[in-house]
């Protein structure tokens, strides 16, 4: 029989007034009993709703179901199978829009939480597993990945297990793209992330550093080196603004920048060598989970105050429900229904104050979302002395200026058809690089369906 406890087992968190001066991990995880006493509210569903609803097609009740009989590392091997990165996943997926949304426990009560228990897994497996994997036998056939990113090593995954020679190639000196430089230590440990990179090169996947594809090499010049398709997954991390008068002034950052030297060259440590200058009085523009991660990290930097400044209202945030909860819990200001107008800065040039303006919310725009609509003469002043602007990202356009052959649309996205392919024969492109920023897990279904269609292409 299934436990019917209609609400989620309690998972341990630090306390919020702990963790906010602190870079370790929020979440603490399940013990092995909180997994399987979790495990055993799934009704293990013969139509399986939750898995159609994952983007890489988790057969979610049959690890679920191995995990409630005590059985990890088969649950494991299930999840394996679809999965390249199921430690991240675990972490960072938005489920209460995906399986958990599907789940049908979910209608009289709260969801199986599958992505703590996809946590949980990967965990246990990752401090207890004592054998290598077997590399696969290799195919003679040579792929390229550029970007090492969730979409690049989602595609490098499933093409090495298929017997491909994958190299992948990474601009930045440190693998991972997004899940090193963007997301913060306490939401995903770095030590995470290399652990899943490595198992990736333990199955034989090569991977370059400092390789700016565009400049140290083309995609073209790959070609004549032997590589026979190329999948893109550079990212989307060229940073937008608002165009507002003061974005010059010191003091005003992009979260790419913000998170990168907090995450990547860890500017929050005391012998940083790339140490962030953070004031006291921090505003960040946006409502995405960027917008959380980067109050969020301001505040452990030792901002005093920190504000959310968003143009729509809090029902129309875009980030996922348990980042706004532990901002809110973190002492993180929500300051909805507010544009800004102007940054103001004092004679040294330094931030001082942002201008802004009271919204209102008209009718649904192509979103889906209500329309911000200016409320007339409601100006108002905030104190800050830091503003950080985190609106949304487009892919930078230097593999587009040195690659003849490709399309981009009007947004500086590749074009690229449902399995990745794009208008250059050979070439395959998905994530944030195809659709503009989205989520973690969207970018490795769109790695994995390339990957499918690479290995297609190259079976003939």
């Amino acid at each position: 029989m299934p436990n019917m406890q209609q609400n989620k087992t309690q998972i341990s968190v630090q306390e919020p007034n702990v963790r906010n001066k602190n870079f370790d991990e929020v979440c603490l995880g399940y013990t092995l009993d909180e997994a399987i006493n979790e495990a055993q509210r799934c009704l293990n569903c013969k139509n399986k709703p939750c898995s159609s609803a994952c983007p890489v097609s988790i057969d979610i009740p049959a690890f679920i179901e191995k995990l409630a009989n005590s059985d990890i590392e088969g649950a494991y091997e299930i999840i394996a199978k679809s999965s390249s990165l199921p430690a991240v996943c675990g972490r960072v997926c938005p489920q209460e829009n995906q399986c958990e949304g599907k789940c049908v426990r979910g209608i009289k009560g709260e969801p199986v939480a599958i992505g703590r228990l996809e946590r949980f897994v990967a965990d246990y497996h990752r401090k207890n597993l004592t054998l290598k994997p077997e590399m696969p036998k290799l195919n003679g056939h040579k792929v390229a990945i550029i970007g090492s990113g969730p979409s690049g090593l989602a595609c490098s995954g499933d093409l090495v297990k298929k017997g491909y020679d994958v190299t992948i190639f990474e601009a930045l000196h440190v693998a991972g793209g997004v899940l090193s430089y963007g997301i913060p230590e306490f939401r995903l440990p770095k030590n995470i992330v290399q652990s899943e990179i490595y198992h990736l090169k333990e199955l034989g996947v090569k991977i370059v550093t400092n390789a700016v594809i565009g400049k140290s090499i083309t995609i073209d010049e790959l070609f004549t080196e032997g590589f026979e398709a190329v999948f893109i997954g550079s990212g989307a991390g060229l940073p937008r603004f608002m165009n507002i008068k003061g974005e010059a002034l010191n003091g005003v950052y992009s979260a790419n920048e913000f998170l990168t030297r907090v995450n990547l060259m860890k500017a929050y440590k005391e012998d940083s060598k790339t140490p962030i200058k953070c004031g006291k009085i921090v505003a960040v523009v946006g409502g995405g989970n960027v917008a959380m991660d980067a109050a969020r990290s301001a505040l452990r930097l030792g901002a005093d105050q920190v504000y959310i400044v968003y143009r729509r209202g809090e029902a129309e945030l875009p980030a996922r429900k348990e980042e706004i909860e532990h901002a809110k819990e973190e002492g993180i200001i929500f300051k909805t229904l507010t544009n800004p107008t102007e940054i103001l800065g004092d004679d040294k040039g330094n931030v001082c104050g942002i201008k802004c303006i009271e919204m209102g919310l008209g009718e649904p725009d192509s979103s889906g979302r209500r329309r911000p609509v200016v409320k007339e003469n409601s100006e108002f002043t905030i104190d800050v002395d830091t503003v950080i602007m985190a609106i949304g990202t487009s892919p930078n356009p230097l593999i587009l200026k040195t690659t003849n052959g490709l399309s981009a649309n009007d947004h500086g996205c590749i074009v690229a058809d449902e399995v990745g392919k794009t208008t250059k024969e050979g070439v395959y492109a998905g994530g944030d690089t195809v659709t503009g920023a989205a989520t973690v897990i969207l970018a490795m279904g769109a790695g994995k369906k390339a990957a499918d269609a690479i290995d297609k292409f190259l079976s003939k």
